[in-house]
């Protein structure tokens, strides 16, 4: 695997939860990123939790190691786009992974993700891991 990467939420809780598929993956030479709205996506999920405190702290130690894209005008337009290519196949995915594919197709990077939907997205670069 060479390239450049984008993870989706639900592999950087694989990467919390040490899965191996995940680890064996970016033990391989790549670049990887991380999009703030999956940060923000933990966060959430961190509030929701009963160990509230304990997973902001890892979530704080993993963000200031990451390579972090946050959203610009940039990213916004590449979401406008998608998001009515979606409406008009009536092929909607959800609003945040709306968010991470613009970040993907605005920087070129491939996303990563177990959410087949992305696979809706014209153009955009995925794979599953």
């Amino acid at each position: 695997m060479n390239g450049k990467f984008l993870l989706d939420t639900n592999i950087l809780i694989a990467i919390f939860a040490a899965d191996p598929s995940v680890q064996e993956n970016l033990a391989q030479p790549a670049e990887i990123f991380v999009p703030i709205v999956a940060i923000g996506e933990l966060y959430y999920g961190a509030r929701k939790s009963t160990r509230i405190e304990a997973n902001i702290k890892t979530i704080d130690e993993f963000a200031a190691t990451c390579a972090l894209l946050e959203c610009d005008l940039d990213t916004a337009r590449y979401y406008g786009l998608i998001k009515n290519e979606l409406r008009a196949r009536g092929r909607p995915i959800p609003e945040n992974d709306i968010w991470i594919a613009a970040v993907a197709k605005q920087h070129e990077l491939t996303v990563v993700s177990r959410d087949a939907h992305f696979n809706e997205v014209d153009g955009l670069s995925f794979e599953g891991w």
